[in-house]
């Protein structure tokens, strides 16, 4: 087969695969025409032909019937049996696929009742029609004694052929024909049943690719939400501050330090919230590197003690064991723990307070301490039993990444403290 004739089946096998969704789509709408239908050409390919002989001249010595031994094995009927016999073998196949079962009964009586009188009629390829719709449409606990029935019907032919054909060949022809009816329907039932696990599966799959893409969406909406917070939170902090002090400064020199500092500090805010949302941005022209910088890590938290200091809040840094062995998810779960904690300071103790920062590693497990010498705070602060804060539920989010756990509240003596604890996976090749 050369190439142009495979490029020319393409369009024919899309033509009949078309055409095939069209009569099944018809066939779920309308099923009563598909029954019809094959009756009607049982009708017209096995029933006409016998009723034609019937209505026609019967030869002198039958001659032209063929050998004396088949003439008379069989009982010729008049015409109003023959129509009868034949209505009852066809006509009970217009109920083939919504009761199966009993359209099968009924073929199978009318032609036990046909053969039990010595008539042959072509619509006895009722039967196998019959046979074959109830293996496909009926229940499967039925099929045992509806193939006892057909062997049993069939029986009875095979006796009344005996005269002309052998019982044993006429019982292999017969029971090989509804042998075959019955392998037809259970192939094509299996079919359609795997057919049917697999859009089932398809369906499943397609929800759940779904969820998992609503997961992840939330899941980033959340991160960036925590990210902005931490960010926008902890700046906006710093320069308010920083404007109060402005606002009250006597000297000019402070007054223009004050406004250098919230330059500063707002250039840095919008810096990070670029990098933040530039995620989220879908170009329309062409595509463009974004300007990228690094997450902020422990390195950067003496920076972000400046710039707190600057406000006016004293801070404290001090940390404990190996820190910059810390790998970068960890360090920046520290630097936003940190970084909410002393806005908080700055928006709840403000400046002239005092704030100490202490980092320690130990083993596994890594702590976070950062407390002020405020005065203790009021019930609206966030983490008490009144009102819990996104920045809060923002720490309890990154350190339960760790298996880790917060607590924020009033300090042992005057002041607010926060404290977290996180559980350090080991690292690769630790013994």
């Amino acid at each position: 087969m050369t190439t142009e004739d495979l490029n020319g089946m393409g369009p024919l096998v899309a033509r009949l695969g078309r055409a095939g969704q069209q009569l099944r789509h018809a066939d779920r709408s309308r099923p009563w025409v598909l029954d019809t239908a094959v009756v009607v050409l049982i009708l017209v390919v096995f029933c006409l032909p016998d009723l034609l002989h019937a209505l026609g001249p019967i030869g002198g010595d039958g001659d032209d019937d063929g050998p004396r031994h088949f003439r008379v094995a069989f009982t010729r009927l008049p015409v109003a049996g023959m129509l009868a016999l034949q209505a009852g073998l066809v006509l009970p196949l217009l109920w083939r696929r919504r009761a199966p079962a009993g359209a099968f009964g009924a073929v199978t009586a009318v032609f036990a009742l046909q053969w039990a009188i010595g008539a042959a009629l072509r619509a006895d390829i009722a039967l196998f029609v019959a046979l074959y719709s109830l293996t496909l449409h009926g229940r499967l606990r039925q099929l045992p004694w509806a193939c006892a029935a057909t062997a049993g019907a069939l029986g009875l032919v095979a006796a009344r052929v005996s005269a002309a054909v052998s019982v044993w060949d006429a019982l292999f022809f017969l029971l090989s024909t509804a042998t075959a009816a019955l392998a037809l329907g259970l192939m094509i039932r299996l079919r359609r049943a795997q057919l049917a696990g697999l859009r089932d599966r398809a369906a499943r799959l397609e929800i759940e690719r779904d969820q998992r893409g609503r997961l992840a969406v939330a899941a980033e909406r959340a991160r960036v939400a925590r990210e902005m917070h931490d960010i926008v939170g902890h700046n906006l902090s710093v320069i308010i501050t920083l404007a109060d002090a402005g606002v009250y400064a006597t000297v000019p020199e402070r007054g223009k330090e004050a406004l250098h500092l919230i330059g500063d500090t707002g250039r840095q805010a919008l810096s990070e919230l670029r990098r933040v949302l530039g995620v989220l941005r879908e170009p329309d022209g062409p595509r463009t590197e974004p300007e990228l910088s690094p997450q902020p890590a422990l390195a950067d938290i003496d920076a972000l003690c400046e710039g707190v200091r600057a406000a006016g809040l004293e801070v404290v840094y001090r940390t404990v064991g190996d820190i910059d062995a810390l790998d970068d998810g960890v360090q920046l779960t520290v630097y936003r723990i940190v970084q909410e904690a002393l806005t908080n300071t700055l928006k709840h103790v403000g400046a002239g307070a005092c704030a100490t920062v202490a980092i320690a590693v130990r083993d596994l497990r890594l702590t976070i301490t950062v407390q002020d010498s405020g005065p203790p705070a009021p019930v609206g602060r966030p983490g008490t039993a009144n009102e819990e804060g996104h920045g809060l539920v923002g720490m309890r989010e990154r350190v339960a990444l760790y298996g880790g756990h917060v607590s924020v509240g009033p300090a042992d003596g005057a002041g607010w403290a926060v404290r977290a604890t996180l559980f350090l996976a080991p690292q690769d090749g630790a013994r």
